[in-house]
């Protein structure tokens, strides 16, 4: 490191130690208790939010355009996950990054990052809305759209893919504003574009009579609004971390670290895409006549499946800085007490969606549908996936934990494992001879293997990294000691 950057990073400390961005330096201090408290709830608040918001619309939606309407909505499913999976392939890694800096206490660097994130967010959204638009009916074809649901689709989408600039810019930043000590702050954008969303949604569906491109224009709306909260932010000095037009805004080596870290939850969404097709065209092949209802009776599971994996996201992303903060500073203890109460948290949140499907199966469809053919469809969809739904909680945070220590390989892995190496399998073999209750066991049985899996990975890793750090203090000590003396 240079001297002119030395002083810099000591003039951004004592920035740093002043303002809001202050509780940063409290990742490796403060009880992880209260660091969960402080990171988690807000990220949770945002994440139930968010959720809330996809089921609304979808409630708008289904109750004012229709069960072909919710069935065209479900046919997007796999294009929003590349959407979303192309933005956190920069969002997460940047994050992850940007934390793991700071624990360092390289300020400089982890400016670098905000500004590069700003710049593959244009790039990726840009790209991706643009080939998407003009390849849009094709790929909705393969994703399963029938004649009666395409139109719906096309039309939700076309209005997404243009809004992409302002969705991955969003997106990529409320990270960072996590990532880099102002939770509350990313929290409340995440609020502000679920507000709007939510005030303007039945406004534009059945006041306006826009349909299901009125619920596609509420959700733009919602984004551009946190959009100008995020973008000010990060304009403005006062903020610990801000955009820096004397720093690097293109570096190859960080894009390559970001990308690194953050093909986890980019694959993770990718596999989720592919898979989606395969649960879409193993529905449309086993029902029959009520294939289209009965995709949209998977779309009601798996909005509702969502809900609280978002909600364990959101436990993810107040551990992701605590993690990242720690690990870079060498406190292990500090960094397995953390996924300890993680994997708490995220066991007990998925314990309650078991709970909730298993007792209210038809009032969560009725939220959705009156179509009482989807509600059939539906009600042993949700008593048999969700099944051994509590073990998914514990597999996503240790899928996240590794993703948060800079271990990405592992953390693909996991992800890959949960929805692409055992899921697919299982979905050519039961469906064909359970029928839609297979395509529901299927996915069940998918979680289970994860979860397994996932455990016995931590449990070798963590005996490994423990020892790593322990030889690391054992080092130190030995080179204090005559200093000492």
């Amino acid at each position: 490191m240079t001297l002119s950057t030395e002083n810099n990073n000591t003039k951004d400390n004592n920035n740093h130690s002043k303002g809001t961005g202050a509780s940063q330096l409290t990742l490796g201090t403060n009880s992880i208790g209260k660091l969960l408290m402080q990171y988690s709830v807000p990220a949770i608040i945002a994440a139930i939010a968010t959720s809330l918001y996809n089921i609304i619309d979808s409630v708008f939606i289904g109750r004012g355009v229709g069960a072909m309407a919710i069935s065209g909505l479900a046919i997007t499913f796999p294009m929003m996950n590349l959407v979303i999976g192309f933005c956190t392939l920069i969002a997460v890694g940047g994050a992850t990054i940007s934390s793991i800096f700071l624990g360092q206490k390289n300020v400089a660097r982890a400016t670098d990052v905000v500004n590069n994130v700003m710049v593959l967010c244009i790039i990726h959204s840009v790209i991706f809305g643009g080939l998407s638009l003009i390849f849009l009916d094709d790929i909705l074809t393969f994703f399963g759209a029938t004649p009666e649901t395409i139109p719906y689709a096309r039309e939700f989408m076309k209005v997404i893919l243009y809004g992409t600039p302002i969705s991955y810019i969003f997106i990529g930043l409320n990270n960072l504003m996590r990532a880099t000590g102002y939770p509350k702050k990313a929290m409340i954008s995440a609020l502000l574009s679920v507000a709007v969303n939510i005030v303007l949604a039945p406004i534009f569906i059945f006041v306006l009579d826009w349909g299901i491109k009125g619920a596609a224009l509420a959700t733009i709306c919602g984004q551009f609004g946190a959009f100008i909260w995020v973008l000010a932010h990060f304009l403005s000095k006062k903020s610990f971390v801000h955009f820096d037009p004397s720093q690097r805004w293109f570096t190859p080596g960080l894009i390559k670290r970001i990308y690194a870290i953050g093909l986890s939850p980019f694959l993770m969404n990718a596999t989720a895409c592919f898979v989606v097709v395969f649960l879409n065209k193993s529905l449309l092949s086993v029902a029959g006549d009520d294939g289209n209802i009965a995709v949209g009776a998977y779309g009601i599971i798996n909005r509702t499946t969502m809900f609280f994996v978002m909600i364990v996201f959101g436990v993810t992303q107040g551990m992701q800085p605590i993690l990242g903060f720690n690990y870079g500073a060498g406190q292990w203890k500090r960094v397995t007490d953390t996924l300890r109460r993680g994997i708490w948290i995220g066991v007990a949140i998925t314990f309650v969606g078991w709970v909730l499907t298993q007792i209210f199966p038809d009032k969560i469809s009725s939220m959705f549908t009156t179509d009482l053919t989807m509600i059939d469809i539906a009600r042993p969809g949700f008593h048999i996936y969700f099944l051994c739904y509590p073990v998914v909680g514990c597999q996503i945070v240790i899928q996240n934990y590794f993703q948060s220590i800079g271990h990405p390989k592992l953390s693909i892995f996991l992800s890959l494992t949960r929805q692409l190496i055992f899921l697919v399998p299982l979905l050519w073999i039961l469906p064909p001879v359970y029928g839609i209750d297979g395509v529901w066991a299927s996915m069940a049985g998918s979680d289970v293997l994860a979860f397994v899996l996932a455990v016995v990975t931590l449990l070798i890793m963590n005996r490994k990294l423990k020892k790593h750090f322990s030889e690391l203090k054992t080092s130190h000590d030995a080179t204090e000691t005559p200093t000492k003396a």
